[in-house]
């Protein structure tokens, strides 16, 4: 008999009653998951740490359990992410999306405040897409084993929560959060220099985090009895123009040891060079995004006649940048310190982009963003599943190791050739977006957009010289790197499976960059019409 059947037949009201009940609280969990309401952005920040703590209770000797846990962690994470946003986030809507606001400390006004605009939507799945490949990357790790995948979920809360943030002293906290974490990634996982390393980045991010609570302090406090750190009413408020110049130049500070922008990026070759290259994916993947983004989220769209006064000498700063860092990377023997550098040329174009004050350069500069995000962590994991192989990692001690190892020497030739734009590929079509947006700027005369795209486009011509070089040193050369077991020595499907995943967004960007572009567009074009007619 049909089991339907049966219970439209049923005459017991008991029954009844109990199927109506069951079936409304199904409706209320539809109806909760399929609402704006339900609380998706503070579970996406929440979940990674509070799930990590965990690790802490399983057995000492548990390393795979403890990989596939996080891993685990990570891929929920993505996927739920994936899921809130293609369903509950409108993508032609420039206003904040899947907003929660909670008072937290009443004292100081403190709100759990989260949202998310067509800014923000491409870096927090970036953060998902790297970390999750990062802790897969992370395998070889042995040694605490529990305390290292716990500092990785932690960094990915404080990642997220720092692009998801809508109150500047929560901003203020994510940002923090980061810190502790890559610290101790790097002083404990880290090379031989790893001490003197993990102290530097301390003294340099620490030192710039001062500069970012006491503007954070200053934009609250400003104009009112009690604090107010809500970003629509930071975005709102009108400051002296001195006073504006202030708190920009003191995020300014903030932002370029993050960034890095030169002078302050000296900690970053050194921390590249040292640290273990899950972590170094984790870096040149997010971490350096998240001074780029505070440039546009705070600095542009709170401070726009700072901003104003700032921009010329931003483009200045990214033009030197990128002939600076392309001229000094041939001339680094360690290979990831190498790769950092061309990593502190190719933000040049970010910030050239910012300082273009155009809907086409900020739009490619988000774009660098993306695009760099996942070229720097293919670059950064390919140099250490090679170090792991041959144990060498300074480049005049390489060479010929294309023939041992050819899915390697493939997979690095192809970030290669992405890092140093080919067409077809995400470097190709954002620093293109960038060139236009200096052309079309408004701001500048011809002769200064002449000479600026003239000097950019020498940076473009150094940079196939050291990243060609940097492969042929490797994989070619003249010393003879000796293989007898090639097949021990070449890519395994781990390696595969994480250069591919990281290759195909790259070629993917690079052939069809409208889906990129048209997350950050609308709400781009409001941050102007804000910035031109406020």
């Amino acid at each position: 008999m049909n089991p339907f059947f049966f219970i439209l037949t049923d005459k017991n009201p008991y029954s009844i009653k109990k199927i109506i009940s069951s079936t409304g609280f199904l409706v209320k969990v539809y109806l909760v998951f399929t609402t704006n309401s339900f609380p998706w952005l503070t579970i996406i920040v929440i979940l990674p740490i509070s799930a990590g703590s965990s690790i802490f209770f399983f057995p000492h000797r548990g390393n795979k359990m403890i990989r596939w846990y996080t891993l685990s962690i990570c891929t929920i994470e993505l996927l739920l992410t994936t899921y809130a946003f293609c369903y509950h986030f409108q993508f032609d809507d420039p206003l904040i999306q899947l907003e929660q606001d909670s008072r937290w400390i009443h004292f100081l006004d403190f709100h759990w405040r989260l949202g998310i605009d067509g800014i923000s939507i491409g870096p927090v799945l970036l953060t998902g897409f790297i970390t999750t490949l990062a802790t897969l990357a992370a395998r070889p790790v042995t040694r605490d084993s529990r305390l290292f995948h716990f500092l990785m979920l932690a960094m990915y809360s404080g990642q997220i929560g720092s692009f998801s943030s809508r109150d500047l002293l929560l901003f203020f906290i994510m940002w923090e959060l980061e810190l502790i974490p890559v610290y101790l990634l790097l002083s404990m996982w880290g090379g031989k220099k790893r001490l003197y390393s993990a102290t530097k980045f301390l003294l340099y991010t620490a030192g710039g985090s001062v500069f970012l609570l006491m503007g954070v302090l200053g934009m609250g406090l400003y104009g009112s009895n009690e604090p107010t750190f809500n970003f629509e009413t930071s975005a709102n408020q009108s400051y002296p123009v001195a006073l504006e110049i202030i708190f920009y130049f003191g995020f300014l500070i903030t932002y370029a040891v993050k960034s890095p922008i030169i002078p302050l990026h000296t900690w970053l070759p050194d921390t590249h060079g040292e640290a273990h290259y899950s972590t170094c994916m984790l870096l040149a993947g997010i971490l350096l995004k998240i001074g780029a983004y505070g440039l546009v989220r705070i600095n542009m769209e709170f401070l726009p006649h700072a901003h104003s006064i700032f921009s010329p000498w931003l483009m200045i700063i990214g033009t030197v940048q990128i002939i600076y860092a392309a001229s000094t990377s041939p001339g680094q023997r360690n290979l990831k310190k190498r790769i950092a550098y061309s990593s502190v040329s190719h933000m040049g174009f970010t910030i050239i982009g910012i300082g273009s004050i155009t809907d086409t350069g900020l739009n490619g500069a988000i774009l660098q963003i993306i695009s760099h995000g996942f070229i720097g962590a293919a670059l950064f994991f390919l140099a250490g599943t090679s170090y792991d192989r041959i144990r060498l990692v300074y480049l005049d001690e390489m060479g010929g190791i294309a023939i041992p190892m050819p899915k390697i020497f493939t997979m690095f030739s192809s970030f290669s050739m992405a890092s140093l734009a080919l067409p077809g590929m995400s470097g190709f079509v954002a620093e293109l977006v960038v060139f236009f947006g200096i052309i079309t700027s408004p701001k500048y005369l011809l002769m200064p957009k002449i000479l600026i795209t003239f000097v950019m486009a020498i940076g473009m011509i150094l940079t196939p010289i050291y990243s060609l070089s940097m492969s042929r040193q490797m994989f070619y050369g003249y010393k003879q790197f000796p293989a007898p077991n090639s097949s021990f020595l070449d890519s395994g499907p781990r390696e595969l499976f994480v250069s591919i995943c990281l290759f195909l967004p790259v070629i993917g960007i690079g052939i069809y960059p409208d889906f990129l572009l048209s997350l950050s567009v609308d709400k781009v074009e409001a941050i102007l019409s804000n910035y031109f007619y406020r």
